[in-house]
């Protein structure tokens, strides 16, 4: 009876996990250069408005390579600020497309931004509702450094200063 029951069992399991989807393989990298360049662990150094601020960056592809994740978290104890930012590239038109996800919930995440990447820059835009924010990633060769600059938009021409940081590797 019991061999009976058990082979009841695996049959249950096996018919149950065909149904599972296959697993994906590791796709090839479709990312452009200077996303997949970001790879890897950064120290974030700069200000908000003002005051200064420190944060830890961990860059990295996710979604089988189809957006790079930037994990931001501050590095005060408790952090006191935390996003992740998906930049996902869509080659057809070669626009990025941008999701700001924050410690400020969902609301702000919405809605999503776009813009392209030109040489050593990325550069968005996101159409909030209150204003839109412009930000631009350079990424500097002769020292292997990045500028992140963030601007909000002040009328329809005008752009005010946001914050700043330089980001350098993580040692």
């Amino acid at each position: 009876m019991r061999i009976a029951g058990l082979g009841i069992a695996l049959i249950v399991v096996a018919v149950g996990c065909s149904g599972l989807p296959p697993r994906p393989s590791k796709a090839p990298e479709t990312r452009p250069a200077l996303l997949a360049g970001m790879d890897g662990q950064w120290v974030m150094v700069g200000e908000v408005l003002g005051k200064p601020v420190k944060y830890s960056l961990i860059v990295s592809p996710v979604l089988a390579g189809s957006f790079t994740e930037l994990h931001m978290t501050d590095v005060q104890s408790p952090p006191q600020y935390e996003a992740r930012v998906f930049i996902g590239h869509d080659k057809d038109s070669s626009h990025i497309i941008v999701h700001w996800l924050d410690v400020f919930g969902g609301k702000g995440s919405i809605p999503h931004g776009t813009g392209q990447i030109t040489g050593n820059s990325i550069e968005f835009i996101i159409p909030y509702t209150a204003g839109p924010f412009r930000d631009r990633l350079t990424y500097d060769t002769s020292n292997g450094k990045w500028l992140f600059t963030i601007e909000s938009g002040q009328g329809s021409t005008q752009w005010k200063h946001f914050a700043t940081y330089e980001i350098v590797r993580a040692k």
